[in-house]
């Protein structure tokens, strides 16, 4: 099967506007946002470790979508929780400091 990369390439070409050197403030709300981003992944993979029992008695009963509640539980958990862990802060300031 062969892809048809055409439309692809011309809208690729549509979009050649240079970005502003001097929007730092929309870069920095940029970078902030996906440093709290990668925080909540982290503190996601965290919970579900951490969350992860196959003993009776946990959070959800033992049913066809436990496994659904658990992940959703834990997407909740993390983006309430992220960008107060402090880890969001050190990576925004780590990568601030590199451009």
């Amino acid at each position: 099967m062969q892809t048809d990369s055409s439309i692809a390439l011309l809208n690729a070409n549509y979009n050649t506007t240079p970005t502003p050197v001097d929007n730092t403030e929309q870069n920095d709300a940029l970078l902030k946002e996906q440093t709290d981003k990668f925080e909540a992944f982290f503190l996601k993979q965290i919970l579900d470790i951490a969350l992860s029992s196959d003993e009776e008695g946990g959070l959800y009963e033992k049913d066809a979508g436990d496994k659904i509640y658990k992940s959703m539980y834990n997407d909740t958990m993390s983006n309430a929780l992220s960008g107060n862990l402090g880890l969001s802060e050190m990576l925004f300031s780590y990568l601030k400091e590199g451009r």
